[in-house]
């Protein structure tokens, strides 16, 4: 398969950077990045690429920086085998070892998670997956009913489940997320973990869950929270990340309407991670 190769100059590279990487990898079909002095190079199928969606984002997420882009077509390789060379596995608080296939097992943590990424959003890597397991890990899930919202690879919906959570709904709006969640619930031994293509949307009036995650962006969390709020039991719990810092107060304010009270808040390189409570 030929590949497109967007260079992006960004001055100044950060928080733009990592901006960039988690929308492009999270919203577009951009499935992996290379990290560079002054920005980034993005890879894309070249059949898939398209430079409308590209500005977009660029536009919405680089608002006061100087960018500029550029794009070349590389000739043909084996881009699984390069991916899997640049992979790493990630260990999250000493409790969950998160890894792919190709890399070794480990028996000196209580959870461990296996994910086939094939270039997915969602394997622990960025630092919104990591918190969200992170606040996973000091959360009661035995018997508790658990959504996990933009699910990626479904690495926080299988955390759940094995951590003993009663049910776990898994929904994804990108169909490619959707169909690697499927396989990584299989090969992590939790095949009763619901995994469904679409969004909020699929959330309705009958349904009802203790723990609600959602790792996916400001404005896509401020549209569904009262979707994520009117399916939460009272005394339920709602994960978000996928902000920055400047984000933390719309999101608080529109959380507050909802009766969502913070508990704990968290941050890593900037990122956010916000746990609320349902009053």
């Amino acid at each position: 398969m030929k590949y497109a190769e967007v260079t992006i100059r960004l001055n100044p590279v950060d928080p733009y950077r990592d901006m960039l990487i988690y929308h492009l990898g999270e919203e577009g079909p951009y499935d992996s990045f290379e990290e560079t002095r002054d920005g980034l190079k993005a890879y894309v199928p070249a059949h898939l690429y398209d430079v409308a969606f590209l500005q977009t984002v660029v536009h919405d997420e680089c608002v006061g920086c100087e960018v500029h882009l550029s794009m070349q077509e590389l000739p043909d390789r084996n881009w699984n085998e390069e991916w899997e060379r640049q992979h790493h596995p990630v260990l999250v608080d000493d409790f969950c070892w998160v890894r792919a296939p190709f890399h070794p097992h480990r028996d000196d943590v209580q959870y461990e998670i296996e994910i086939e990424p094939k270039m997915s959003f969602g394997t622990a890597h960025h630092q919104t997956t990591y918190m969200m397991l992170s606040l996973l890990r000091d959360e009661p899930l035995d018997g508790r009913r658990v959504l996990d919202m933009g699910s990626g690879t479904a690495v926080l919906a299988i955390l759940a489940r094995k951590k003993g959570a009663a049910y776990v709904e898994a929904i994804d709006n990108d169909e490619w997320a959707y169909r690697n969640a499927l396989e990584n619930v299989e090969r992590n031994g939790c095949p009763d973990i619901v995994c469904l293509l679409g969004d909020a949307a699929l959330l309705t009036p009958d349904k009802r869950f203790d723990v609600v995650i959602a790792n996916i962006n400001r404005n896509i969390l401020l549209r569904d929270m009262s979707a994520y709020a009117a399916v939460l039991r009272q005394g339920g719990t709602l994960m978000l990340s996928g902000f920055y810092a400047g984000d933390v107060a719309v999101l608080l304010e529109k959380a507050a309407s909802l009766a969502l009270h913070l508990v704990d808040q968290r941050s890593r390189d900037g990122w956010q991670a916000l746990k609320l409570v349902k009053q």
